[in-house]
């Protein structure tokens, strides 16, 4: 009977080590406060079931990034702070090729990831130094680098720009 209750104790501890495609996953610490963004897919870093929910003091402990740039909604230049977009899937350890980002509306756009070692893409919390309201594009919103390279003042990028994001799926 011993051996028994073992060998299923060792099995379960196996199976809900490993996610089905049998990556090894391991546990981040899950949010304190109220999750404002939630990673999904093709990770191996998670703190539920399959996913990796982050609150805003989760998001501010990745490393810093600012950018300063127009935008085809805002005047003029102004400053975005937040963290790379390339810094959060490491963080979870994606493994894909595509991002889709949703928003709180259910707005969302498949990106290819190689974009964000491309670009400095940015998840912007704070504009101009005052955070990024529900109300007003937060609390977080995709800024991408467009004052710093001409092709992404193409209208077909300005569709990336997902305000009040809300999911990241990695496929």
């Amino acid at each position: 009977m011993q051996r028994f209750f073992f060998s299923i104790l060792t099995a379960t501890l196996f199976y809900f080590s490993t996610d089905v495609h049998g990556r090894d996953t391991e546990k981040m610490p899950p949010p304190t406060s109220p999750s404002i963004l939630e990673v999904r897919g093709a990770i191996s870093r998670i703190n539920a079931e399959g996913v990796a929910h982050f609150d805003m003091e989760m998001l501010r402990a990745l490393p810093a990034a600012r950018l300063e740039t127009t935008t085809a909604v805002t005047d003029g230049v102004r400053r975005f702070d937040g963290f790379l977009m390339r810094d959060i899937l490491a963080h979870v350890g994606a493994r894909g090729t595509a991002v889709t980002a949703r928003a709180v509306n259910d707005y969302a756009i498949e990106i290819a990831i190689e974009e964000f070692d491309r670009f400095d893409v940015l998840i912007a919390y704070e504009m101009d130094g005052e955070p990024l309201l529900p109300g007003d594009k937060g609390p977080l919103w995709m800024i991408y680098p467009r004052d710093q390279h001409a092709e992404l003042q193409d209208i077909r990028f300005d569709y990336r720009w997902v305000w009040q994001l809300r999911w990241l799926e990695i496929r």
